[in-house]
């Protein structure tokens, strides 16, 4: 009999940047959460981490009902692991499967309805991982979507709606650059929280196909730009199936 009582029982993770962030939720209510910044070791640490919590809550893996997954953007490391480990839970114990962009994650941080959020994560060489959503009914909603952009570029559709922002995630890393309609998040509101995932992915659809599920890295893996630049004539969406 699959679980200890009617209650949905929901594995959150998400990995798809530096921090490490799980939880296991019984509808709205947090049994237990880890978040850990202090390394990177996600495929180290990730199943432990989940074999902890469940031990802790007195659950097993047969109890739970759905697992909820940040799917990316961030690192191609991260979100694989991530990615793949909640596949794998969803295929094997026959469960629901949510996907919900790491971004809007993040953004489920700001909790003031209403409230420009903009989500950052730093890709280097000036270029962000980001996207803006706006709060409603605790749901950050897309206003700008997702994308791997200059920061400069995105700046200036930012500032075009000339309306207070908060920003999150690696927003320090421009800190000179942000004039005084923009509010900096706290060092805490800057780490994911694997149980506002959780709670989020209880709303949201499951994903019709696991086999299908991917990695939303929103932009080509190494690999993939080496191919294209030897394939110039073909869809770089092929590439797996060439590969």
């Amino acid at each position: 009999m699959k679980g200890t009582n009617n209650k949905m029982k929901v594995l959150a993770l998400d990995t798809s940047n530096r921090p490490l962030s799980v939880a296991l939720l019984e509808d709205q209510t947090v049994l237990g959460t880890v978040t850990m910044t202090v390394h990177q070791k996600h495929a180290e640490y990730l199943l432990p981490v989940i074999e902890d919590l469940m031990a802790k809550s007195d659950l097993v893996p047969a109890d739970l009902n759905r697992v909820v997954v940040a799917q990316g953007p961030g690192s191609y490391t991260g979100i694989r692991i991530g990615v793949t480990t909640a596949k794998v839970l969803a295929d094997t114990l026959k469960i629901g499967l949510v996907g919900v962009s790491s971004l809007q994650a993040l953004a489920l941080n700001c909790q003031r309805d209403g409230q420009l959020v903009w989500p950052i994560f730093d890709a280097r060489n000036n270029n962000i991982f980001t996207g803006l959503y706006q709060m409603k009914n605790g749901v950050p909603e897309s206003v700008l979507a997702d994308q791997h952009v200059d920061f400069d570029d995105f700046y200036r559709q930012v500032d075009a709606l000339a309306e207070t922002v908060y920003v999150i995630g690696d927003g320090t890393h421009f800190a000179d650059k942000f004039s005084d309609n923009y509010l900096l998040a706290n060092s805490v509101d800057n780490l994911p929280q694997a149980a506002r995932l959780g709670i989020l992915g209880e709303k949201l659809p499951l994903v019709t196909d696991v086999n299908d599920f991917v990695p939303n890295y929103l932009r080509l893996t190494q690999a993939e730009a080496d191919w294209k630049k030897q394939h110039p004539e073909e869809d770089a969406g092929s590439y797996v199936e060439k590969i």
